[in-house]
């Protein structure tokens, strides 16, 4: 699903709001979280799951095409743990007998 598709959704669920006012929800939203991480502070968000940093060590990697090795940085890369009520949507239950 992209971002348009979930304003159109959203739009069709609720529509006393403007596509423009859901999009700029949406937008805010996202900034907010986007913000949040920046500045080092993990987003949880209660029965959807929650995004935090990790840091990623410097290492020594291969480029592929050549074998030579190359120094790879550290980083900070962006992590999403899914919380309890998704995990339990997506896992399937046997059918009953």
């Amino acid at each position: 699903m992209t971002k348009s598709q979930l304003i159109e959704i959203i739009t069709e669920k609720y529509p006393k709001l403007t596509k423009k006012q859901i999009e700029f929800i949406v937008n805010g939203v996202f900034n907010t979280i986007k913000e949040a991480l920046k500045n080092g502070e993990p987003v949880e968000i209660r029965g959807f799951g929650s995004f935090k940093i990790r840091q990623k060590e410097a290492k020594v990697g291969r480029n592929p095409k050549t074998g030579e090795t190359v120094q790879i940085p550290a980083k900070k890369v962006p992590y999403f743990k899914p919380g309890k009520e998704i995990k339990e949507q997506l896992i399937e239950k046997p059918a009953d007998k």
